[in-house]
């Protein structure tokens, strides 16, 4: 007779932790520290960078619980998300939505007393289009990516207004910057995960619009991403260097998107150019952060 085995402690918070989704709570932490870095010109504040990164990685792992919950059904169906806990019923539902209720609310709180409201208003904007727009509006409209991008522009941007406690040329910049990478980014995933997205109804730009289209927009994007990161150094808020490795980096990046017209294995070029550009935000944000 087989006996009932009860999750441990450590594998229930594993799976609670999952819910946060880890690996974009950390690419966000990079964009931030860009952004907190770049407007730290007067010196770097250790207690108020801890408080704006614990405040708004608290909101980002809430957007992210509630998102996993609406995109339950979907993700049943790809590869890459059958696993998820809220897939696989390795978490209670009720237990997992107070917990991101809680973390939103307490990261909110913490930005709000211990850096500024401005950041604390700009994180709870960036909430409300990831989870109350694009988790929706991605499972039928085709402009859900650009919508996704906006929200995940925020994270750079309340790290600048954490110090700067205004919103200027710098956070628009950073904005811009951040979309405008975003956007090259995801098509590319979405053109080499293409038949998930197809076995899952999600119509994505490739599927959409076409392989073609898609790859045409992306080297608009990146014309774009290398222009905005030119405008950093024309107004003063970088040196030289950022403006020469954003052109180095746009450069590669464009030729690379060019060979996808001749590419014989479209999924294997778009997983490359999703690397590179991997490459192009992290080279980008360590360059920003000690400018």
């Amino acid at each position: 007779m087989s006996t009932l085995v009860r999750p441990s402690i450590r594998y229930r918070i594993q799976q609670y932790c999952l819910l946060t989704k880890p690996g974009i709570l950390f690419g966000n932490a990079v964009n931030a520290l860009a952004g907190f870095g770049l407007a730290s010109k007067a010196g770097f504040s250790p207690w108020l960078f801890l408080s704006m990164l614990v405040g708004l990685l608290s909101v980002i792992g809430s957007g992210c619980i509630f998102n996993n919950y609406i995109d339950r059904e979907i993700d049943a169906k790809m590869a890459r998300t059958k696993s998820r806990p809220f897939v696989k019923g390795t978490v209670s539902v009720p237990h997992a939505l107070l917990f991101a209720a809680t973390l939103g609310l307490f990261g909110i709180a913490l930005l709000a007393v211990l850096v500024n409201p401005l950041s604390a208003s700009i994180a709870a904007v960036g909430f409300g289009i990831y989870v109350a727009v694009y988790s929706f509006s991605k499972h039928y409209s085709v402009n859900a990516t650009l919508i996704g991008s906006l929200a995940g522009s925020v994270p750079p941007v309340v790290g600048y207004c954490a110090v700067t406690n205004q919103f200027d040329r710098g956070a628009w910049l950073l904005f811009l910057l951040i979309t405008c990478w975003q956007m090259p980014h995801f098509y590319a995933i979405a053109i080499y995960r293409m038949k998930e997205y197809a076995q899952a109804s999600i119509p994505v730009h490739p599927i959409v619009r076409g392989v073609f289209a898609t790859k045409v927009e992306m080297l608009l994007y990146i014309v774009l991403y290398t222009i905005t990161a030119s405008f950093f150094t024309f107004t003063a808020l970088t040196g030289p260097f950022f403006l020469l490795l954003s052109v180095t980096l746009g450069a590669v990046w464009f030729f690379l998107g060019m060979t996808g017209f001749t590419a014989k294995n479209d999924a294997k070029w778009g997983r490359s150019m999703f690397l590179f550009s991997l490459v192009v935000v992290m080279l980008s944000c360590v360059v920003l952060t000690f400018q």
